[in-house]
Formats: C-alpha cells, sequence, structure tokens
C-alpha cells in the first residue's frame, strides 16, 4: 500500500513536469514574434541561409507535435539543441546547473538564517521596539523589486547569494514570526510560563513542535522563490547559471532551451516540496 502511494505521488509529479513544459511550449508558441528570427536581418545572409534558418524551426510550429517528438528524444538521452547557443541542451543545463546550486542554495540558506534568527529574537524578547524593528525591515525588503536588489548586489560589487538572500528573507520572517506568535498565545504556553519554565524549555519544547511542520512546509515552498530570484540575479550579475539561461531563452524565445529549463524546474520545486511533506509526516509519525 505504501509503495503504492509512493509510485502514484512519484507519477503526479512527472505528470505534472511534463504538462509544465507543454504549457510552456503553448505560451512560447503564441507569443508574438515567434515566427521571426533577428539573424534574417543580418543582410550578408543569402536566400538560402535564410530559407535555412526558417526551415530550422519548422518543426516547431505545431506545439503537440513539436512536443511529442521532445519526449520521444528526451527517453533516448537527447534533449535538442538550443537555437541561440548552437549547443546541446543537456550539455548547457550539466554545466550551469552548479552555479545555480551554490547561488541559490547559499542564498537561501542565509536568508533562512537572517530571517529565523530575527523572528525569534522578537519572539523571545517580546518587547515592541524589537517587533517594530523586525516588521519594518521586512516590509522595506518585501517591498524592493528583485532586480533592483540583484542591480544594487552589481554596484556595491556583492555576491550574488546575498541578493537572494534578501529577496526570501522578508517572506521567510514574516510567516515564521506569524507561526511563533500563534504558537506563543496557546493556552498551553500561558500555562508554561505561569509554571516558571524558561524562554528558551518553552521553545524547544512546546513552540517548535506546534510551528516546526508549517516552517518546514515553508522551506519547500522557498526552495522554488529562490530559483525564481536567480533569474533576474544571474542575468545582472552576469552569473552563468540556469537562470541567466532562462532569461536568454526567453529574450530569444528559444523552444527547445525554455522547455527544458521549465521542465526542469517544476521538478525541482514539486520535489523539494514533497520532500518536506516526507518529512512533516515522519515527525508526526514520531510524535504520535
Amino acid at each position: 500500500m505504501l509503495l503504492w502511494r509512493v509510485a502514484r505521488h512519484l507519477l503526479a509529479i512527472v505528470g505534472m513536469a511534463l504538462l509544465g513544459g507543454l504549457l510552456s511550449a503553448t505560451l512560447v508558441r503564441l507569443a508574438p514574434g515567434f515566427d521571426t528570427d533577428e539573424h534574417e536581418l543580418d543582410p550578408s545572409l543569402s536566400a538560402e541561409s535564410v530559407h535555412a534558418l526558417r526551415e530550422s524551426r519548422a518543426g516547431e510550429q505545431n506545439v503537440l507535435r513539436y512536443y511529442t517528438d521532445y519526449l520521444k528524444g528526451a527517453v533516448r538521452g537527447n534533449l535538442g539543441v538550443s537555437h541561440t547557443l548552437g549547443q546541446p541542451v543537456q550539455r548547457l543545463l550539466r554545466d550551469r546547473w552548479p552555479v545555480t546550486l551554490r547561488v541559490a542554495g547559499i542564498g537561501l540558506l542565509l536568508g533562512w538564517l537572517l530571517a529565523t534568527a530575527l523572528a525569534f529574537g522578537v519572539s523571545l524578547s517580546r518587547l515592541s521596539a524589537y517587533e517594530i524593528l523586525g516588521t519594518t525591515v521586512s516590509g522595506a525588503f518585501l517591498c524592493i523589486p528583485a532586480a533592483v536588489l540583484a542591480l544594487l548586489s552589481v554596484i556595491l560589487n556583492a555576491p550574488g547569494y546575498l541578493a537572494i538572500a534578501l529577496i526570501v528573507f522578508p517572506k521567510i520572517y514574516r510567516y515564521s514570526r506569524n507561526l511563533l506568535a500563534k504558537a506563543y498565545a496557546m493556552a498551553h504556553i500561558t500555562a508554561a510560563r505561569a509554571r516558571g519554565l524558561g524562554e528558551m524549555r518553552i521553545l524547544m519544547w512546546h513552540v517548535l513542535p506546534t510551528a516546526g511542520p508549517q516552517m518546514i512546509a515553508l522551506a519547500g515552498i522557498t526552495v522554488s522563490i529562490a530559483l525564481g530570484a536567480s533569474i533576474p540575479v544571474e542575468s545582472l550579475c552576469g552569473l552563468p547559471g540556469i537562470g541567466q539561461l532562462a532569461w536568454q531563452a526567453a529574450l530569444a524565445r528559444d523552444l527547445p532551451l525554455l522547455v527544458n529549463v521549465t521542465v526542469l524546474v517544476t521538478l525541482v520545486t514539486l520535489l523539494s516540496n514533497s520532500g518536506a511533506d516526507v518529512i512533516i509526516h515522519m515527525v508526526r509519525s514520531r510524535e504520535a
């Protein structure tokens, strides 16, 4: 029974990833200017060269036919060739994913450290001044667009992961602070304080078991937020990762590249959320 549930869940993840790729291909195909290629404007090209350029995209006119051929090639390990970069997509993804993993991973970890440290500090101190400070700082960074933070990191010569950390920080802080406030408002927390228990003991034995599962679920969601933030950060900071690749593919309407990037990002997002669900289930089973 358990194996069947796991298999059904994995099939659902694969189905959602494939559906995301199909929707991405459809949106790119319906985008204005899809049938044009900037290389056709080169006056040095002959009529035969222009015709060859158009023929190279002829198979992408029918989205369903293109996506079917793409899936057949993907089963054999062929993910297609990028129109703009002229390289196999599989090689591009293999060479660039370590950059995104490092930048997004360090940024996500740093954002979580900043947000949880501030949220726990505000909750433990119970001072209105700290509450106002946390709300003001998180609200300020929440109002700044991701592209502006990426541009500031370029101007200040700061690492790209710092921009990602500041992008995810306010979202993590505000949700974590609300979870902790809700947990501290429960009756058994008040009873524990009335019995003279210390704040750290209350936090570890009463607050975290209550707020922990929701924070684990938030961790899964913030993975997709960090991946989305890596697109403007890598593009503006000149980091050769998946985010920069997605930006270049979107500008050039590079269908083979965009479909593969969409499927990859969808898979990572679904797997991170599923991993968070599994951890929550294990924690609750142990508590039961």
